[in-house]
């Protein structure tokens, strides 16, 4: 089951299908070229055929050997406690792709319980006995989510939801016996490909009489999640996301589907984020994450009768991540963002104190949960030094016990790897952008090349965590490695994270131009050899970048990004577009659309004199492979070097191993043919 967070990003970022003539005819273009001539398979590794390549050069068989010992690390994903049982499921790698496992001692040794060939991370056990699992399971990467019933006995998998839309789980009843679910119309069952108007769909679920399911309501637009029972399940909670800087709490009825706005309280004008978090054990109050009182999104709790909110500790310092209470209500777990890195926090509501709390050294914790019934608290840390596993702590101890141990090839020392470390530099406007920076280890002397890498969102952040098979280029090629978070990132306070909104979009470009300046000024670092590379908006980043600075930067790599914003915008998923162009602007308006055609790389693919590589899923909901083909299509009249990886089986980025291998490899290939000459 999708976990409450307070950083929803993950859920709402950006996507599109472009229709206009141009993408098309790209399209056609690109489709109508042909890869390089085949090779003898012993000397080269060749693409699976679900791989379309054009430019990219044969690639040696010594590439991949050489990156071998890199290329299998396996780390675990939390998904859900048993509910009466001390067991828990975890999303695990054990092939191409991640499937539920159950693990039911600490360092147990995982019990696969799905197989498919689609990935499975999301599920719930039904919440009486663990009798069976509730699951979500995509197909190819579209994001167009079926909620499916396995019977753990049997391993019996059963349809839940109608295949013509795409949902969501949400949270079981109090008495055990349904959940909710929400569900969206996609484009492909629209006349014409598009809707002018979304609506949400919410419904409660038998899941083993799913003919029964009952419409609880409709809900304007497509921002709507985090649902959730009162004690006694008359109503629902529920989250409207609007934009990263607004949300709303809303109250609906779960008899006839009447709803109230709770936060902002009606006819207010606050503008802020608001996040419910559950209610009391007596359903007289509620419990949120909201920032409207400072920079920093902070715990509250909002009291039913009288309206009133208050804080449950000190006001804020620092961005919270995510948040978990206990079932009885009684130990609220905050993960506070401090410069990236977690800091734990264990809060008694009874006393409002903290209380004893694991600590790790420089890494990324999430996926928080109480168990319901021993209130043992499981979560997920992510550092440099390996894959992401999963701890559990008890109160009742004051110790911390590992349950996972994540997969690392034999011959790998995660010892070595570098840790992430905080850079700090001035940008255009005397503004000061940070951002991680892992450097080569000692036996590199000189100045080294280096790879900048700009995260999606553009509300995301780049934090401490496992690079993975870039742990390659650090450890064995010298390269440095920076992750900027520039202007508009999560995790700086609201006032930062606005900072790149509508006409400021390219105020965030020049954060990177500064840093380019940053690095021409460290002694240990190449300023003529750097590459710049970036997913999703990330992707958008590192056109921009090469259009602004290809005469510093030695190639660009777009990740599922977008090359146009005002197609993105007329052609994005439908249930996404108004969400986005809260972020970007409304293409609507002339002036706006003016604006976004100026800045888009597409209209400026002339300036890029860079070498790029272009990477996309044509699964893709967010951002389809129409803006990689149009810009591929467009560069290939410049003149310039161009590579392009298509997944016909991968949608915003790719997740098959086999895929994911072939991906890196050809991005060595294009670093060594252009940032280590």
């Amino acid at each position: 089951m999708k976990k409450l967070v307070i950083d929803v990003v993950a859920l709402i970022t950006f996507g599109v299908f472009s229709t206009l003539a141009a993408s098309q005819s790209a399209s056609q273009s690109v489709a109508q070229s042909t890869s390089v001539a085949p090779a003898a398979a012993q000397n080269f590794v060749r693409p699976n055929a679900n791989l379309f390549t054009q430019g990219i050069p044969d690639l040696p068989q010594s590439i991949a050997d050489r990156v071998q010992l890199y290329s299998d690390f396996r780390g675990f994903g939390f998904v859900a406690w048993h509910p009466v049982q001390r067991q828990m499921l975890v999303s695990h790698r054990k092939g191409s792709i991640a499937q539920l496992f159950l693990v039911s001692d600490p360092l147990a040794t995982p019990v696969q319980l799905t197989d498919f060939t689609e990935r499975v991370n999301s599920a719930s056990f039904e919440p009486r006995e663990g009798k069976y699992l509730v699951f979500e399971r995509a197909t190819g990467g579209n994001e167009v989510d079926q909620i499916y019933r396995m019977d753990l006995a049997t391993k019996a998998v059963t349809l839940l939801s109608n295949p013509e839309e795409r949902h969501d789980m949400g949270e079981w009843n109090h008495a055990g016996s349904k959940m909710l679910y929400s569900s969206l119309p996609i484009d492909r069952t629209a006349q014409g490909g598009t809707r002018a108007t979304i609506s949400t769909t919410l419904r409660l679920l038998d899941p083993l009489k799913p003919e029964n399911a009952r419409v609880i309501t409709q809900l304007p637009g497509g921002g709507w999640w985090g649902f959730q029972f009162s004690p006694d399940d008359k109503d629902i909670l529920a989250v409207q996301y609007k934009s990263a800087a607004e949300s709303e709490i809303w109250l609906i009825s779960a008899a006839d589907g009447q709803r109230v706005r709770l936060l902002p309280e009606p006819n207010s004008t606050v503008k802020a984020t608001h996040y419910a978090l559950g209610f009391s054990v007596d359903g007289a109050k509620i419990y949120l994450n909201t920032n409207r009182e400072g920079e920093f999104g902070e715990t509250m709790v909002y009291d039913r009768q009288s309206g009133q909110l208050e804080r449950l500790a000190d006001a804020a310092k620092y961005e919270v991540s995510g948040a978990a209470f206990s079932k009885d209500r009684k130990r609220l777990v905050s993960a506070l963002n401090v410069d990236g890195a977690s800091e734990l926090q264990i809060l008694n509501i009874e006393t409002r104190k903290p209380i004893s709390a694991p600590q790790f050294p420089v890494s990324t914790v999430g996926q928080l949960s109480f168990h319901s019934t021993t209130n043992d608290l499981a979560f997920s840390v992510n550092s440099s030094r390996g894959p992401s596993d999963i701890y559990v702590f008890s109160e009742a101890t004051n110790k911390t016990e590992k349950w996972t141990q994540a997969y690392a090839p034999a011959g790998i020392d995660l010892s070595s790897f570098g840790q992430h470390s905080v850079i700090r530099w001035k940008s255009f406007d005397n503004r000061m952008i940070s951002g991680l920076r892992v450097q080569p280890p000692a036996k590199f002397v000189g100045k080294r090349p280096v790879l900048i890498r700009i995260h999606g969102g553009p509300e995301g952040q780049s934090r401490p965590g496992f690079l993975g098979q870039y742990n390659y280029l650090v450890n064995e090629l010298g390269i440095a490695v920076i992750d900027p978070n520039v202007r508009g990132s999560t995790g700086y306070g609201k006032s930062f994270q606005s900072l790149d909104d509508g006409y400021k979009r390219e105020d965030s470009v020049k954060d990177i131009g500064a840093l380019l300046d940053w690095i021409a000024q460290q002694p240990d670092l190449d300023a003529n050899r750097v590459m710049v590379m970036g997913g999703s908006y990330g992707g958008y980043m590192s056109l921009a970048s090469a259009v602004f600075y290809s005469d510093r930067i030695a190639g660009a790599i777009d990740i599922v990004g977008i090359s146009h914003f005002v197609t993105f915008l007329e052609s994005t998923e439908s249930y996404r577009r108004d969400l986005r162009r809260v972020e970007y602007g409304d293409e609507r308006d002339p002036n706006m659309r003016a604006f976004l055609n100026r800045i888009s790389p597409l209209t400026n693919a002339k300036k890029i004199t860079a070498p790029l590589f272009v990477i996309q899923g044509k699964n893709d909901p967010r951002v389809p492979f129409t803006e990689a083909e149009q810009i591929v299509a467009e560069m290939r009249d410049n003149g310039v070097p161009i590579w392009y990886l298509r997944a016909d089986n991968e949608g915003h980025g790719f997740v098959r191993k086999e895929n994911a291998d072939f991906q890196f490899y050809a991005m060595l290939a294009f670093m060594q043919n252009f940032l280590l000459k």
